[in-house]
């Protein structure tokens, strides 16, 4: 009964992140308006141009992505912007959802993506890139109550979109066009 249970619990998660996805995917298709960066935003981004996007994974109210400069970029529900080390990030998170083991994980994931890349396996809290994402340029977008944040690469693209509303926030990334 026990395996019967966890399964409709993995399909259920399932389901909901597929739902999400949905969701998002239907957000990016509305009409969206550049918003104006701040001043601290400006500097993130500065900053985050040139790295490559290894990973990410949402907790909380953010999404973490992971650089190969061993930096933790966290892009939050409102479009607003954090860059630590890693190593300091991840100790600090504070989502209620994360336990010590969680964190543990982070970290030993981390490390992963760091030595191996993209292609690294055997990921528990992360999600690895899909396709190679050299930042080139950030756009910050709005429709509404949501934000989009478009992580333009050199041959892919990384979104992180978000809606104040639900508090729902949902990573897509796929290969650029051309």
């Amino acid at each position: 009964m026990r395996a019967v249970g966890s399964k409709q619990k993995a399909e259920s998660s399932k389901q909901r992140a597929e739902s999400r996805k949905q969701r998002a995917e239907l957000r990016t298709s509305m009409d969206w308006t550049q918003l104006e960066t701040t001043t601290h935003q400006d500097h993130v981004i500065a900053h985050v141009i040139g790295a490559t996007v290894l990973g990410w994974f949402i907790a909380g109210e953010a999404a973490h992505l992971l650089l190969d400069i061993g930096f933790l970029w966290t892009i939050y529900l409102d479009g607003e912007m954090n860059l630590l080390p890693q190593g300091v990030a991840i100790p600090e998170l504070d989502a209620d959802e994360l336990t010590s083991a969680d964190k543990t994980e982070l970290v030993f994931d981390a490390q992963l993506l760091l030595d191996e890349g993209c292609a690294a396996t055997g990921l528990k809290r992360f999600i690895a890139a899909p396709v190679e994402c050299l930042i080139i340029a950030v756009e910050v977008l709005a429709a509404n109550s949501d934000r989009r944040i478009v992580i333009h690469g050199d041959e892919g693209k990384i979104e992180v979109v978000t809606s104040l509303e639900t508090a729902e926030l949902t990573v897509i990334a796929g290969r650029s066009p051309g």
